[in-house]
């Protein structure tokens, strides 16, 4: 081989090595970072990990989120209890809010660079989120981003139990479970701002201190609800806003008085340990009284059931209902009437701790994740560049073998609690 051709092999294996880079980049600007649910169950199911980023479908407007929503339905989906959702594994999440990365061709309301909330059906807890316009909700000039992601999902609910269903009018009295979180929180400063309205609230007794400015008697969560409001309120309640649901579903209706109105809007009872119970379940749809309507009839009293999931995403015109709201919910906040009650705010990558916080109902108000925040804990997400490895006490990392063995048990997990899910309706049916 002559000293030319020596010179040349070199330089095109210089250039390819600088390709082999270049394509190694593009592939790595293609991934992002996304909490992942890999199987139903316990807090170990949840990973932060690198994702292939979205592709954009007509409709649709993709989200550069800077911010996230974590509620207590994210937690149900966890364990399993949620219907219509994704194939495992999947991105977890409902709330999201960023700003916009590109909007598909046929979008006209929104465009590249717009301040936005967003409310998708799950995959909301990544870095790049694609949403039919339907659900995204342009915020106002002068609303922080984490104000929006604190009051949209929370105050929405709030304010659609307030006025359209209960019709709550001053001079009445409610009772009010969960008074310590978003939710709870978001209906007390409705309440509030309407005026003359007694609260009787029903939080865990850590909170008491908390919240006991906005609220008029406050009872033990795990007391008995009906003795001791009977104590402050011996005529009764007109109002029960319940999103326990089980025993509570009775001891609430028993308090209403002529022409009041009980409302469930949560089933969160059914969740106990870090995983799902069938026995939970069953126990639950056991404990409710079944009321007929003619029972409604002789009573005087109301029963409402609301499920903003179901309405946002699977009933007709839903979506307009809810946008109408969340304009209102946002005016009332410029208006200084609706605030933002956070709570904590974590990493994406300490997703479980804000997860566990709210499984131990430890918290009072929103919980957010900041993608912007450097991890407490050690990342799940895998680093691009790895460094000499440490001398450490913790697990091995597991082999491709052993994850796919860990995979397949998890979809398996999945299969099992869509049977345990049937058996339930049936169970219920049988009731």
């Amino acid at each position: 081989m002559t000293d030319t051709n020596a010179k040349t092999t070199s330089e095109d294996v210089k250039d390819g090595a600088k390709e082999a880079v270049k394509s190694e980049e593009v592939e790595e600007a293609k991934e992002m970072r996304a909490v992942v649910l890999n199987g139903f169950g316990g807090l170990k199911c949840v990973k932060t990990v690198k994702r292939p980023q979205p592709s954009l479908a007509d409709g649709e407007v993709l989200i550069r989120v800077q911010l996230c929503g974590v509620s207590f339905q994210d937690v149900m989906v966890r364990q399993g209890f949620t219907e219509s959702h994704p194939k495992i594994p999947f991105i977890l999440g409902f709330e999201c809010a960023g700003v916009v990365e590109a909007v598909a061709d046929d979008i006209t309301n929104f465009k590249v660079g717009d301040r936005v909330m967003a409310l998708p059906d799950h995959r909301a807890w990544a870095e790049l989120v694609p949403v039919p316009a339907k659900y995204v909700y342009a915020l106002p000039e002068d609303m922080p981003l984490p104000e929006a992601a604190a009051v949209t999902l929370s105050y929405t609910v709030a304010y659609m139990l307030v006025y359209d269903l209960a019709n709550i009018k001053s001079g009445q009295t409610v009772l009010l479970h969960s008074a310590g979180g978003a939710v709870g929180q978001a209906v007390c400063s409705l309440l509030q701002n309407i005026g003359g309205i007694t609260i009787v609230g029903v939080a865990s007794k850590n909170k008491h201190e908390d919240i006991k400015e906005r609220v008029a008697h406050l009872i033990d969560r795990g007391c008995d609800t009906p003795t001791e409001v009977r104590k402050v309120c011996p005529d009764g309640v007109d109002v029960v806003l319940d999103c326990q649901g089980g025993d509570e579903c009775n001891k609430g209706y028993s308090l209403l008085k002529p022409l009041g109105r009980y409302i469930l809007y949560g089933p969160s009872s059914i969740v106990t340990g870090e995983t799902k119970s069938i026995l939970s379940v069953i126990k639950s749809w056991r404990q409710v009284e079944k009321v007929a309507p003619l029972r409604l009839y002789e009573d005087n009293k109301a029963i409402f059931g609301f499920n903003l999931r179901r309405l946002l995403h699977c009933q007709s015109n839903g979506h307009e209902k809810v946008r109408s709201v969340v304009e209102e919910v946002y005016k009332l906040w410029q208006a200084g009437v609706v605030k933002a009650h956070i709570d904590s705010t974590y990493a994406l990558e300490d997703v479980t701790d804000a997860m566990m916080k709210m499984h131990e109902r430890r918290n009072v108000g929103k919980l957010l994740l900041d993608l912007s925040m450097e991890p407490k804990t050690n990342p799940t997400t895998p680093k691009a560049h790895p460094t000499t490895p440490k001398a450490s006490t913790s697990t091995p990392a597991k082999t491709k073998k052993e994850e796919k063995k860990d995979e397949k048990e998890n979809i398996e997990k999945g299969k099992e609690n869509d049977k345990e899910k049937e058996e339930v309706k049936v169970e219920a049916k049988a009731q």
